[in-house]
């Protein structure tokens, strides 16, 4: 009897303490005067407000493919452009995105708070991450990525863990593995100051560039670990590749297409930026390492180098220095904004934006590459211009 009472007392604390635990994190999150800092609600029931036919804009897609084939695939939207109605949307395809569900998880900050630039990625444990940013207003000179997860992408319906603010800044990119098993998080704070109109706003100039944060334990904490500056960069958007020398490569974006710069001494210092031989728009640019070792780089290639159009899929098989074939994925002006993921039969997810306040749609294409090589359709994987999602909502 005493050994039962005994354990009772220990379950009964330790569920006491964990409650304590939860609510001093509530209390502390909750007594800030600053509502960007604040935790937003993870929606896991979005109601009807968040519909289809409630979007007046949505765009800035990401993509990522559980073990069992389930495919998770996130964006931005609320309002009418940018700004601070903006909130993060999630869906899921459980038959190779044929057909999608209706949003699954809403991240929507209440008052003059926006969640966007949304980036979502399996780490090398199989949990999934769903960053996002999220600032005061359209931006508050600050903003800060925040993230939630779960090992349960496999389902159609995963609990989530609660929201964790990790730094300050935008990390709309998928974070990279280096070879000793770091990971590598691509944080940016603009180049610009807040309006001085707007109640919260911050000045960090030592803290604007693109940002390198390190993880050494697997995600329980992350550091700053050193900062890219590349000449006339624009939201930084910024990609991390390691080389197979271990050195690292950043590609930026600039205001004339693609600044890269380079580091030795895995991320801590980077030599002085510069135009990349890589021609492009000023826009966001996806590059990735395949599983054959590879280097995949999805951009824009129009020809009067101005325009959003003409998304087109290019492989390098020496870390960079040249790029072959040119799979065309989508001609149309308006396309913009790709992420993608790799499975394990090297079929390649790309998805991508299209006209963000007039057809809104979300798309994704599949490929592999064999048929960026021959720049047409061989492998019998090419699909185009499937359907993610389409927002029907129009001005009154």
């Amino acid at each position: 009897m005493r050994i039962a009472s005994l354990l009772l007392s220990i379950l009964t604390l330790s569920t006491l303490l964990t409650n304590f635990s939860k609510m001093s994190f509530a209390q502390e999150t909750q007594k800030t005067d600053d509502p960007a800092l604040v935790a937003p609600p993870i929606n896991t029931h979005p109601g009807k407000e968040y519909a289809d036919r409630t979007r007046l804009f949505q765009g800035i897609p990401g993509i990522e493919r559980a073990a069992n084939g389930r495919l998770w695939a996130l964006w931005y939207a609320g309002g009418t452009g940018e700004g601070e109605l903006n909130y993060v949307v999630l869906v899921t395809s459980d038959d190779d995105g044929k057909t999608w569900s209706a949003p699954k998880l809403v991240i929507d900050p209440p008052g003059p708070v926006r969640a966007y630039d949304p980036a979502i990625w399996h780490d090398p444990s199989g949990r999934l991450w769903l960053f996002w940013a999220q600032s005061y207003r359209w931006w508050d000179g600050r903003s800060g990525v925040w993230a939630i997860t779960t090992r349960e992408s496999d389902k159609e319906n995963p609990k989530w863990s609660h929201p964790r603010r990790i730094c300050n800044g935008i990390m709309m990119n998928k974070p990279t593995v280096l070879s000793n098993g770091d990971w590598l998080l691509p944080v940016a704070i603009w180049d610009q100051k807040a309006k001085d109109s707007i109640e919260h706003r911050f000045d960090l100039p030592k803290e604007r560039g693109g940002n390198i944060f390190i993880s050494k334990d697997n995600g329980d904490s992350f550091q700053l670990l050193g900062q890219t500056k590349v000449p006339q960069r624009t939201f930084d958007e910024h990609m991390i590749v390691e080389r197979k020398d271990k050195s690292l490569w950043t590609l930026v974006r600039t205001k004339y297409g693609i600044g890269e710069t380079f580091s030795e001494d895995g991320g801590k210092t980077w030599s002085k930026g510069s135009a990349s031989s890589i021609p492009h728009i000023n826009a966001r640019f996806f590059i990735r390492r395949l599983k054959s070792g590879n280097l995949l780089l999805v951009r824009h290639n129009p020809e009067n180098r101005k325009t959003r159009r003409d998304l087109t899929a290019y492989l390098s098989t020496d870390d960079g220095k040249t790029w072959q074939g040119g799979l065309l994925l989508d001609e149309r002006p308006g396309v913009s904004y790709p992420d993608g993921v790799q499975s394990k039969d090297g079929t390649i997810y790309l998805i991508y934006d299209y006209s963000r306040t007039g057809d809104k749609k979300i798309l994704m294409a599949t490929f592999k590459e064999e048929d960026i090589l021959a720049g047409k359709p061989v492998s019998g994987k090419v699909r185009k211009r499937i359907l993610v999602n389409q927002a029907t909502g129009q001005k009154k």
